[in-house]
């Protein structure tokens, strides 16, 4: 991304930044050292370049609830009302989160670079916490109605050596 600096007098402490036209503009007070000002960019580019990635991962929301709605149907009998599911660009130690009240689930981004079927267990996982908000014995019975459940588990952890959530 290509990043343009302007150093002000009138600034003491802070940076700002904007992207305008895909540059990342960046406002920073003269005389800032430029080991510090790196960091502060590259701070600002992780930002930016992640709330891209969760804009063109929500862009078509349809599809990944259609795929929501279809797991809901095979492995809960489609009794299980989902308000909606998106792609977070926020979570890096889970796969999932679900708000089993309201009836949302949150899903890392990561999940995109991944097999659809370790996806499709996140989701399963997910789903089976709208009927069960705790990993009861309960809950484990739902999840592993999914075929591949222990397959994915296996490749979550192998790949980040994390849970579900």
């Amino acid at each position: 991304m290509e990043t343009k600096i302007k150093f002000s007098q009138n600034r003491r402490k802070t940076v700002g930044s904007r992207i305008i036209s895909g540059v990342m503009h960046i406002y920073a007070p003269a005389g800032m050292p430029e080991h510090q000002l790196n960091r502060v960019i590259d701070n600002f580019r992780k930002r930016f370049e992640k709330k891209q990635m969760k804009k063109e991962l929500n862009s078509n929301p349809e599809r990944l609830l259609e795929i929501t709605n279809e797991l809901n149907r095979k492995y809960f009998d489609g009794k299980l009302e989902v308000k909606s599911i998106t792609y977070s660009g926020e979570q890096d130690k889970i796969y999932g989160v679900c708000h089993h009240k309201r009836g949302d689930i949150i899903i890392s981004y990561r999940l995109k670079e991944m097999p659809d079927w370790v996806r499709n267990y996140v989701i399963v996982h997910e789903l089976a916490h709208l009927l069960q908000p705790n990993h009861s014995a309960d809950f484990w019975n739902l999840v592993n109605r999914y075929k591949l459940a222990e397959r994915a588990r296996g490749y979550l952890i192998a790949k980040q050596g994390l849970d579900p959530d």
